[in-house]
């Protein structure tokens, strides 16, 4: 009596659950209707596991077979159109060079969240890896004071004052600003943009940490920071911890207001370390970002180990086109190393 009572009310449950998920797996498709609704697309990829998990027992039970295949088609379709999206902007269908820029340089962007108690392992992160640039976010009193450490290696730099006790944004660079005036915090600290000379050429450099979604001020901040990513020059890179996935609106609307191409395919950067790290990189959310404008060409992005903090560092290889070379045979082609 008891196993039939189960197997009765079961599969009620789980179609009561499949339709629960999908209501905010789909209401976050109308994230540009309001921002409440794109607060559920960022955990767009999660809820169509979940509702396929949910929907695939029902397709063995008779009666429940069309819900079922219904939930389980809805997941997989949005798991492979979220995802294939994202190749194929990698991928992108310009024309391969005939020859790669002859530099190379480095961007590490990090989190590196305002009570890390491992300093060191920053250091340490930095001093194997020597990105030519470092954009930080969550620079809190407690990191301006260790930042002094980096001081003679990266003597170009902009921190920006915190606006609150996590802090503000930074941007660190081995490489001379094109003049000493050519930086600024905004937005409370934070955004900050720098020109870097990087050879011959100048290249804007921003670093931006976004405040949660709604019903907090993520919003308003793209509004607040749309006048300086409109001032963008025609070639320029911003990175930084959004407090948004790469398929969001809010995403969406810092690229169109930079008029910038956003980085496809880090995979996820964050999540709380209450997981081993091998499954915070599986099942985390992908809210660091990074943009390219111009003539910076990605060679490779990839995220690298556990540094103390609940962010994931972010290396991105590049390299500046020379001036005058056409956008259309350009071919950004990443390497997937370590996703």
């Amino acid at each position: 009596m008891k196993k039939l009572r189960i197997a009765t009310i079961l599969p009620a449950v789980l179609a009561l659950g499949v339709f629960a998920v999908s209501l905010p797996l789909v209401a976050g498709f109308w994230g540009r209707l309001h921002p409440a609704l794109d607060s559920m697309a960022h955990f767009r990829l999660h809820l169509a596991v979940l509702i396929a998990l949910l929907s695939a027992p029902l397709l063995f039970v008779k009666g429940w077979r069309q819900i079922g295949a219904a939930g389980t088609v809805l997941g997989i379709a949005t798991l492979s159109a979220t995802l294939l999206s994202f190749q194929s902007a990698a991928g992108s269908a310009r024309a391969e060079p005939t020859d790669t820029p002859a530099a190379r340089y480095r961007l590490l962007q990090l989190n590196l969240r305002y009570d890390n108690a491992t300093p060191k392992r920053v250091f340490s992160l930095i001093g194997r890896t020597k990105p030519d640039i470092v954009t930080l976010n969550e620079v809190s009193g407690m990191w301006m004071k260790e930042l002094e450490f980096l001081e003679a290696t990266y003597p170009y730099r902009v921190i920006c004052p915190p606006p609150a006790r996590i802090g503000g944004v930074a941007i660190l660079s081995r490489r001379p600003f094109a003049d000493p005036e050519a930086f600024a915090c905004y937005d409370r600290g934070s955004m900050a943009v720098a020109t870097v000379r990087l050879g011959a050429e100048a290249v804007e450099v921003g670093a931006l940490h976004l405040g949660w979604p709604w019903p907090f001020e993520q919003h308003h901040q793209v509004s607040r920071v749309t006048p300086v990513l409109e001032r963008f020059p025609d070639t320029a890179i911003l990175a930084g911890d959004l407090n948004a996935t790469p398929w969001s609106v809010t995403a969406h609307r810092v690229a169109a207001a930079g008029q910038m191409n956003l980085m496809p395919g880090i995979g996820p950067t964050w999540m709380k370390p209450i997981l081993p790290e091998r499954l915070r990189r599986l099942v985390g959310l992908p809210i660091d970002n990074l943009f390219t404008k111009g003539r910076i060409v990605p060679l490779t992005v990839e995220r690298l180990e556990d540094v103390g903090s609940d962010h994931l560092p972010v290396l991105l290889e590049f390299g500046v086109m020379p001036d005058g070379q056409p956008e259309d045979v350009i071919e950004v082609k990443l390497a997937r190393n370590g996703r």
